[in-house]
C-alpha cells in the first residue's frame, strides 16, 4: 500500500514538475511577434512596437517585431498558426485577419479559434463617419444623413478603404439597422479613400478615427458619429451609432495570440505580463494615440469569446452586404 502511495505521489510530482519548470524558465530566448501589416503611425505595427519593449522589460528577453504584410494580414496569421506552440512565435492580430477574413476568402489556411490561442485583447478603436464642413452641405448631423438617405435612397455615396473592409461592413450594418440605403464607393485602402473624400469625390467617409483625427482637430471635416457602442469622451460630444441602432458596436481590435496548443503555464505568464504592460500609465498614453484608441485588456477566455461573437456579427454583415468570398 505504501509503495503504491509513493508511486502515485511520484507520478503526480513528475506530471506537475514540467509545467512548473516551464513557467519558471519561459522565456529563455528572444520571442518573435509577427505583424501582418506594414509599419504605420497608429496601426498594428505601432501597437506592437509600443507594447513589446515593456514585455521585454518584464520578462527579461527581447520581444522582436517582424512584419509579414499582405493579403489583409492573413500571411502573418497563417505563419503563426503553423508555428510551434512554444511561446516564441506570437501574433499581434487585428480584426480584419482574425474575424473578417474567414468570411471573405473561400480557402483560408487557418481557423482563428481552432489554430490560434488568444492571449489577451490590447486595444479597440472606433470608426468615424464624417462629412465635409462646407457650408453648402445639407448634412450636418447623423440625423441629417438618415433623413437625406430616406428621401433619396441610394443617392448619397460614402467612401471606404475597400469592399469587405471593417468600415464597409460597419456601414452596411448601420444601414440595415437604420433602414436606409447609401451608395458604397470602395477605394484601394485608406491612402486613396481619404484624399478622394477631401477632394470632394464622395460626400461621406467612414474611416479609422486615428486616420482622420488630424483633420478633425483642424476643423477640416464635420463629425457625424462614431461606430463604438458608446460616445468617446476623448473626441467630444459625438453621437454613437448605437443611439440610432440599439446594440450597434463595430470596432477594430488588436490582441496578442499564439499558436494553438500553447501550454497553460506559458499562456498564464504571457497573459499576466501583458496586463502588467497595459497597466503602465506611460504606455497607455502612448498606445492610446491621443485618446483615439481604448486600452482594454481581457483574460484569454474572454478574448476568445469576443472573437467568436464578433465573427458571428461580421458573418451576418457580409451576407447583408452580399459580399461573395474570393
Amino acid at each position: 500500500m505504501m509503495s503504491a502511495l509513493r508511486f502515485t505521489i511520484l507520478g503526480v510530482a513528475m506530471a506537475i514538475a514540467p509545467n512548473g519548470a516551464m513557467a519558471q524558465t519561459y522565456p529563455d530566448r528572444p520571442v518573435k511577434v509577427e505583424v501582418g501589416y506594414v509599419p504605420g503611425p497608429t496601426g498594428p505595427d505601432y501597437a506592437a512596437r509600443v507594447v513589446t519593449p515593456k514585455l521585454s522589460e518584464l520578462l527579461g528577453q527581447p520581444f522582436v517585431v517582424e512584419n509579414k504584410p499582405g493579403a489583409s494580414g492573413t500571411i502573418a496569421t497563417a505563419f503563426v498558426a503553423n508555428a510551434a506552440p512554444d511561446g516564441y512565435t506570437l501574433l499581434l492580430g487585428e480584426t480584419a485577419q482574425l474575424e473578417i477574413a474567414p468570411f471573405l476568402f473561400k480557402s483560408l489556411p487557418y481557423d482563428t479559434l481552432r489554430n490560434l490561442t488568444p492571449i489577451g485583447l490590447i486595444t479597440d478603436a472606433a470608426g468615424l463617419v464624417i462629412v465635409s464642413n462646407a457650408k453648402t452641405s445639407d448634412i450636418k448631423t447623423i440625423q441629417d444623413l438618415i433623413r437625406e438617405a430616406k428621401e433619396r435612397p441610394g443617392a448619397i455615396s460614402y467612401g471606404t478603404a475597400g469592399v469587405g473592409s471593417i468600415h464597409h461592413i460597419a456601414m452596411e450594418l448601420f444601414q440595415d439597422g437604420a433602414a436606409i440605403k447609401l451608395n458604397h464607393v470602395p477605394f484601394r485602402g485608406g491612402g486613396e479613400s481619404l484624399p478622394a473624400f477631401l477632394g470632394g469625390q464622395v460626400p461621406v467617409l467612414i474611416a479609422a478615427l486615428q486616420t482622420v483625427w488630424p483633420y478633425v482637430k483642424n476643423g477640416d471635416v464635420n463629425l457625424l458619429a462614431v461606430t463604438a457602442g458608446a460616445r468617446l469622451p476623448a473626441i467630444g460630444d459625438v453621437p454613437s451609432l448605437s443611439e440610432i441602432v440599439p446594440g450597434y458596436s463595430v470596432e477594430s481590435q488588436l490582441g496578442l495570440l499564439a499558436p494553438a496548443g500553447l501550454p497553460n503555464p506559458i499562456l498564464e505568464t504571457l497573459s499576466a505580463n501583458l496586463k502588467k504592460a497595459l497597466d503602465d500609465e506611460a504606455l497607455r498614453v502612448k498606445l492610446g494615440v491621443e485618446g483615439t484608441r481604448s486600452i482594454k485588456w481581457m483574460y484569454p477566455s474572454d478574448y476568445s469569446k469576443l472573437i467568436q461573437s464578433n465573427q458571428a456579427m461580421f458573418q451576418r454583415a457580409i451576407k447583408i452586404a452580399d459580399i461573395k468570398p474570393e
